[in-house]
């Protein structure tokens, strides 16, 4: 008995003992923050950097001076049938040594006058001295052109490729003598413009276009002429359009000449031949133009070329059938009605004969075409 009140009383006075106290926590490591100092670059490094600045430098004084300011004054009729007077403003560039000037149609359309402004501010009147609304472009004669410009060189549109340094130089916005840089985006474009028509093979730019841009040169890292800005992608940025430089070359003749660019046209209209269509019609053939209907003596319908003998509805539209289809042009083949015209306008010239594959009844035939001018 006496021996458990003893073993009792030693557990009670060992658990009775004082705990030992909580440990403290250990201080943070202070952060160790380091400076990075960047080492300049060598000259070698340097180097390419310095060029490319140079590069940009040197074009814009050398291509600059042939840039100009086009103002055009034009004269609208209020409700009341009152002449109101606007003003127009965009861009153009001197193209030879007789004081050519290149712009878009649209800038000078139904203008009563205009301005040509030149990189010192000289401003002089000019005269236009043809259109092509087709493509967009238009030229005009100045009154005098200071001694001190030099006409822009003409490239290439051929052997383009995307990627591909573009230079803008314009008045976006009436800010004179603007530089912007970029690259081609694409190449081969069909630009559908407001009344419809199309301006084929566009180069597409993600250099800065604006309004006032409109006639200003696109160029190469050389500072030549690889097209003319004409257009921007509605509610879209870095999306800007320009003629390529094969056509203002070919336009640019005629006009000096006559006035005028005449565009080759074979007188008939067609529908494109889709799968569905092939389908809902029993067409021999998935792709190709269906010709719907012929001008009065036009050339297709002199050269034996058969239009639409009778009506059909497919869906919710009515079109003209029992025509002959066409498959091929001088043995390139034809897919839509799009490829129809585009062969047809940078293909061929007035004047020339082609060579129209169709399939008639089945059967594919070849039919002389001599190619007019559109009306």
């Amino acid at each position: 008995m006496v021996y458990l009140l003893l073993l009792l009383l030693v557990l009670i006075v060992g658990c009775s003992q004082p705990a030992e106290p909580a440990a403290e926590p250990e201080p943070s490591p202070t952060p160790i923050v380091v400076v990075a100092t960047p080492t300049p670059l060598s000259a070698a490094e340097m180097a390419p950097i310095d060029i490319e600045e140079q590069l940009i430098t040197n074009l814009y004084t050398r291509v600059s001076p042939a840039v100009v300011h086009v103002t055009a004054q034009i004269v609208t009729m209020d409700f009341f049938f009152g002449p109101t007077p606007s003003e127009g403003t965009g861009s153009g560039f001197v193209v030879d040594d007789a004081g050519y000037i290149v712009t878009n149609n649209h800038v000078i359309e139904d203008a009563s006058s205009i301005e040509v402004t030149f990189s010192d501010e000289t401003t002089v009147p000019a005269q236009v001295i043809g259109t092509d609304p087709f493509n967009d472009l238009a030229l005009l004669k100045p009154e005098k052109v200071p001694a001190s410009v030099v006409p822009v060189e003409l490239a290439s549109s051929t052997g383009l490729r995307v990627g591909q340094r573009a230079i803008a130089i314009g008045n976006p916005f009436g800010l004179d003598q603007t530089l912007t840089t970029g690259v081609i985006s694409a190449l081969g474009r069909p630009l559908q413009v407001d009344d419809g028509e199309y301006i084929f093979n566009v180069i597409q730019t993600d250099a800065a276009i604006n309004p006032g841009n409109s006639g200003g040169p696109l160029l190469d890292s050389r500072g030549r002429v690889i097209g003319v800005n004409t257009a921007i992608q509605r509610e879209a940025q870095g999306i800007g359009f320009a003629v390529p430089v094969d056509t203002l070359k070919r336009v640019m003749t005629a006009l000096i000449e006559k006035g005028v660019f005449p565009h080759p046209w074979l007188g008939l209209l067609g529908y494109s031949v889709t799968p569905n269509l092939a389908v809902a019609l029993d067409l021999p053939v998935e792709e190709g133009v269906l010709v719907g209907q012929l001008y009065r003596d036009g050339p297709a319908l002199r050269a034996g070329v058969r239009g639409a003998s009778r009506q059909a509805r497919i869906g919710n539209q009515r079109i003209l059938i029992g025509g002959d289809i066409i498959v091929a042009v001088n043995g390139e083949p034809i897919d839509d009605w799009l490829s129809y015209l585009e062969f047809l306008e940078l293909e061929t010239d007035v004047g020339d004969m082609v060579n129209l594959t169709l399939i008639r009844d089945g059967q594919p035939i070849t039919i002389e075409v001599t190619v007019d001018r559109q009306p």
